[in-house]
């Protein structure tokens, strides 16, 4: 009888556990697309950093992303000068800059012999902003357009980042908005290229503008100075703190690039979930943010290890303190969210002399200078360089033209000159660049490049030398080269997504399709990398 009683308990038993186990896994994927996705981008993120400060966490940002989605350890972004454009553009196209049609966020104009951004747009008008940017040069769908398509456009698709070229580049081509602050005054600004903006932020910029704000903020220590790791122990004692006041004429430039950047952004999606709905009708809306884990080019010592550790900690809080919204509003089970990094990072920080670290100061307009002077010696007098920028040189077309020359042995004659030049370890012609590279940094080169923007000479700048600003245009800046490359990270948590950590090497291109396949949309038209399995 007892042994009975005990049969009848374990059948009991194990009932129960298979409801239990049937009902998790019916909630860890339903079969039905999530009806809100939310897609954040973060400028610069660093695995590392994420490693080590996990202890000083909270359990709702990135240790939620870890503990509930995969985590993918180390993306890789084969592409030379990577920077928020760029970055942007390959994660959500699937395709890299020869194809997507973004190599940097400025490209050299030939055709005014000037710097541009490569998104402004002449034709598209800016709306609280004199700026004109438009997805234009962007040349292939991405994983927002894909979710357009496949609704019919009835799934609502909105962009919010600091940065314009970001927050544009993130929309793509079919959204219904995308919001950037303008540098100048502060207000949220748009672009008249996308014709359903909600009137969100036109009201907030008259109801809360920054403008009226930024003077009482301030970033200081998010944590007692001692419990930041990894930092000299004299920058325990003198905590930083940062304003913003009104007598700087740059002081929006300034707090874009701070951690208190990232806390505007945040208030703004969360005011996009509440009143727009998102998430909470028929067809899968989508929210892009750009948030920013730049190294903070404004510190006041040139020793920004706290800054940049306090930046992660409060990220970590905004990303908890959206999570538990999205929970809150549609729920995490109905809500698919990936945060990935832009995949490089830039430390402007030149060595302290003493140190002799070798270096040395490569000026772009004297080997312009050089270089023109080597070309006359040969073919005659004349204007032979009509510019550099970012590594390239371009040389005068029309004036080539006129004269009757080979433009392919002009360039092959500018390379032999460059590579002789103090600084410059390597010179790549565009024939060499684009017509079956020979070398892995040719190849990168050719993947990284648009023809259009291309100069008819690219140069690498030894590692430690400074590439010095001369012109002093918003374009070109003093640049310390760099060639390190850091793990960046990627988290996709969504309900069919199960919880794992991959180490192994993943290329950035393979994200968007997985995105898309996730979400089973088809993916961006040039994305051709296979979607990553990450399924139970």
């Amino acid at each position: 009888m007892r042994q009975h009683k005990h049969k009848q308990i374990n059948r009991i038993l194990t009932s129960i556990v298979a409801s239990m186990v049937a009902l998790t896994a019916l909630s860890q994927d339903t079969g039905e697309r999530p009806k809100l996705v939310v897609g954040i981008v973060i400028d610069q993120l660093r695995s590392d950093y994420i490693d080590l400060l996990q202890a000083r966490f909270g359990e709702d940002g990135f240790k939620r992303l870890m503990r509930d989605g995969a985590f993918l350890e180390n993306v890789e972004f084969d592409v030379p000068d990577l920077d928020i454009a760029s970055g942007t553009a390959l994660l959500m196209s699937g395709a890299y800059p020869n194809v997507n049609g973004i190599p940097c966020s400025y490209v050299f104009d030939r055709k005014h012999d000037k710097p541009q951004y490569i998104l402004a747009d002449p034709s598209a008008m800016g709306n609280f902003t004199d700026d004109a940017y438009s997805p234009a040069a962007y040349r292939v769908s991405t994983i927002t357009d894909e979710l357009r398509l496949h609704t019919s456009g009835m799934g609502a698709v909105h962009s919010i980042a600091t940065d314009p070229q970001q927050a544009i580049l993130l929309a793509g081509h079919a959204a219904n908005s995308a919001f950037w602050i303008n540098d100048a005054t502060g207000n949220w600004a748009s672009t008249t290229f996308y014709r359903n903006s909600p009137q969100i932020l036109s009201g907030r910029n008259y109801r809360l503008p920054l403008a009226s704000r930024l003077d009482t903020m301030s970033w200081v220590p998010a944590i007692p100075l001692d419990n930041y790791p990894d930092i000299l122990s004299f920058k325990k004692y003198y905590p930083f703190r940062y304003i913003y006041s009104s007598s700087d004429r740059d002081r929006f430039r300034k707090f874009k690039k701070s951690a208190l950047a990232n806390s505007e952004v945040t208030t703004v999606a969360i005011e996009y979930l509440n009143t727009l709905k998102l998430g909470k009708r028929d067809q899968t809306d989508m929210l892009c943010l750009g948030y920013t884990a730049t190294p903070y080019s404004y510190t006041y010592d040139g020793d920004g290890r706290v800054e940049n550790q306090d930046l992660y900690i409060r990220l970590d809080r905004e990303l908890g303190r959206l999570l538990s919204e999205i929970d809150r509003s549609v729920g995490l089970g109905n809500a698919m969210v990936f945060v990935a990094s832009t995949g490089y990072y830039y430390d402007s920080t030149r060595p302290d002399e003493r140190f002799n670290i070798p270096t040395g100061e490569f000026y772009p307009n004297r080997a312009i200078s050089l270089l023109n002077m080597y070309l006359m010696a040969i073919y005659g007098n004349g204007q032979w360089v009509d510019g550099y920028f970012n590594r390239h040189f371009y040389l005068n077309h029309e004036l080539i033209k006129e004269r009757s020359l080979s433009l392919e042995e002009l360039r092959a004659k500018s390379s032999e000159l460059l590579r002789q030049m103090s600084g410059i370890s390597a010179a790549y012609t565009f024939e060499e660049i684009l017509n079956n590279p020979a070398s892995a940094e040719a190849r990168a080169l050719h993947s990284g490049t648009v023809p259009d923007y291309c100069g008819d000479v690219v140069v690498d700048v030894s590692p430690g030398w400074v590439i010095m600003d001369t012109d002093g245009n918003d374009f070109d800046e003093s640049k310390l080269i760099r060639t390190n490359v850091v793990n960046t990270p990627v988290f996709i948590m969504a309900p069919s997504v199960k919880p794992q950590k991959i180490s192994v090497p993943v290329d950035a291109a393979a994200i968007a399709p997985t995105i898309s396949s996730i979400l089973r949309i088809r993916s961006p038209n040039a994305a051709r990398q296979m979607p990553l399995s990450l399924g139970y």
